[in-house]
């Protein structure tokens, strides 16, 4: 008989907090699939790891950022010159603790900076700062991401040892259909828990 509060033996095991101690930069740029990313960051929230988001300014734009600070629990970093809380550099403080950082939507615009080294927004910047395994989720028409710039972009991060979670072929914003259309949110979680799972939270190193 099972006991009070006892699980039974094949009963699925909670996975509420279960990666507790981690923390993730989700960096979200201007791409229609920003909307996505919303249950990214609810979902690792709610497996107790620290999120913090970062959104280029017009990623703000389709998706406001109060909504990722009530689902992260974080302020949202997206002006370079907002006034600071502590003192110390945004950029700085929320990339030393990072275990893992996301991209998505990695547009054609923030592969083709990062490729170049090029940091003019908070994004950027934070991008330019990470000592951590960085996944990106490509968004883009297909046209763009067939473009042999974005593909000798995508080639140089591969290079540099970044990872990438698609592009699929779907339904695009721009109502075509074929590659571009960015990973949904499961695979995306599905690619980066692995990755954070290889190491102890930098917390714990520490």
């Amino acid at each position: 008989m099972k006991r009070k509060n006892q699980p039974l033996e094949n009963e699925p095991k909670s996975s509420v907090a279960d990666l507790a101690g981690y923390e993730v930069l989700v960096c979200i740029c201007g791409g229609i699939a920003a909307y996505k990313v919303c249950h990214v960051v609810s979902s690792l929230a709610q497996r107790g790891v620290g999120v913090t988001v970062a959104m280029t300014k017009n990623a703000t734009k389709l998706v406001g950022e109060t909504t990722f600070q009530a689902l992260s629990g974080r302020p949202v970093l997206w002006d370079m010159w907002s006034p600071l809380e502590k003192a110390d550099v945004q950029h700085i403080s929320a990339t030393e603790l990072a275990d893992l950082v996301v991209v998505a939507p990695a547009t054609a615009n923030v592969i083709g900076k990062m490729a170049s080294g090029i940091a003019d927004d908070m994004v950027t910047t934070l991008l330019t700062g990470v000592d951590s395994p960085v996944v990106l989720a490509p968004a883009m028409n297909e046209r763009m991401w067939a473009n042999p710039i974005v593909q000798r972009n995508v080639a140089t991060l591969k290079g540099l040892g970044y990872s990438m979670v698609g592009p699929e072929s779907g339904w695009l914003a721009c109502r075509d259909v074929g590659p571009g259309r960015m990973s949904e949110a499961d695979a995306i979680l599905d690619a980066i828990i692995p990755l954070l799972l290889k190491s102890p939270p930098k917390r714990v190193q520490c």
